[in-house]
């Protein structure tokens, strides 16, 4: 068997173990999430239908879970990107608000002017502000080898806070009872899938770009480089790779992704940059990533799960009288169980490692 076919071979059933793996980590959380359930008083089967119609009960419903869905996959993967190159970010939630409000900001300066200039210069705006956010992480990791989750932490303060006060000051809409920037014309909204929902062609935007990361990493060079860093870095340093210009690209592209998700939020949604309007969109991210395997199609499967419960929450709590903070026990089960296997094998290396020395 050639070398080529044998690394297909490996990577194909590296493949089926991990889709395994997460299958088992979600039946699992399903378990012990149900045992919790039963054990508080619960209907299991009036919990898990009700779950179900708020999820898929109704072509509106089934849109919004799909609405639901769309940010979870633009932070996925954003995650998933830097994953692969072997950094943490942990910084999506800063990047996502900055992108936010520079789209917002955007879209405001350009009213009047036709639809086809102000949303691509919103987007452009808001994945600019994004990349500048996770470049300068990633800058701060190459060139003076600073710990990226520690700058990355004080970056999500520090932009969620100056994006907090912008629309609490100078960019605050006068009328307003809340802290939110004016509102743009519905003429730059975008359009929308299914009418009187929130599902948005944000969805189709999400689908390409994760088209097209599948085939960044699996065809040019670039990726290649990005994954080659991130499984092993002394040995890509060694071929030659460009260390400190891959890491900053990685967390450039990484930041751009992640401001996607505010971008869609402004644009497909609010209409305005309101402050506090993510839910922890970034940090939901780093677990879909996780149980997609930073894999594209991973992460789609895993994003539309997190979709589909954030979606039926509401329904399984007024109907079964089950807290929606139980999704939250579910979602957090579902990571401890797939990170399990990956802790082990990281300890069972440290071992070896500690009895070669």
């Amino acid at each position: 068997m050639s070398r080529e076919k044998k690394a297909g071979s490996g990577r194909w059933t590296s493949g089926l173990q991990n889709i395994w793996l997460s299958v088992i980590a979600i039946l699992l959380s399903l378990v012990i999430t149900s045992i919790i359930m039963a054990a508080s008083g619960n209907n299991l089967a009036e919990a898990y239908s009700a779950l179900f119609k708020g999820a898929f009960g109704s072509r509106n419903a089934i849109a919004n879970t799909l609405a639901k869905t769309v940010p979870l996959i633009f932070v996925g993967m954003a995650c998933a990107f830097s994953n692969k190159g072997g950094i943490f970010n942990i910084g999506c939630e800063g990047q996502l608000y900055s992108g936010a409000l520079a789209a917002a900001v955007a879209a405001i300066f350009l009213q009047g002017a036709p639809r086809i200039l102000v949303i691509p210069a919103a987007f452009v705006a808001g994945m600019a502000a994004g990349m500048l956010v996770g470049g300068l992480n990633g800058f701060l990791k190459a060139k003076l080898q600073i710990n990226e989750v520690l700058v990355a932490i004080m970056l999500n303060y520090i932009m969620r806070y100056l994006t907090s006060y912008f629309v609490h000051g100078p960019l605050k809409d006068p009328e307003a009872s809340v802290a939110q920037t004016v509102a743009m014309d519905d003429t730059y909204m975008l359009t929308k899938l299914v009418p009187k929902t929130q599902l948005t062609t944000a969805l189709l935007l999400a689908l390409v770009i994760a088209v097209l990361l599948h085939f960044f990493f699996l065809k040019t060079r670039t990726g290649f480089n990005i994954r080659a860093v991130g499984e092993n870095r002394l040995a890509a340093q060694a071929s030659g790779i460009a260390m400190s210009s891959t890491i900053v690209l990685t967390m450039a592209v990484s930041g751009a992704l992640a401001a996607l998700t505010g971008v869609t939020e402004v644009l497909g949604k609010t209409g305005k940059f309101v402050d506090g309007f993510s839910p922890g969109y970034g940090f939901t991210g780093i677990a879909v990533a996780v149980l997609g395997r930073n894999n594209p199609a991973g992460v789609l499967l895993s994003a539309l799960l997190f979709g589909i419960m954030e979606s039926g929450a509401m329904k399984m709590s007024y109907v079964a009288g089950v807290s929606t903070s139980m999704i939250k026990v579910m979602q957090g089960l579902v990571i401890l169980f797939v990170a399990t296997p990956n802790l082990v094998s990281f300890l069972r290396r440290r071992k070896g490692e500690r009895k070669g020395e």
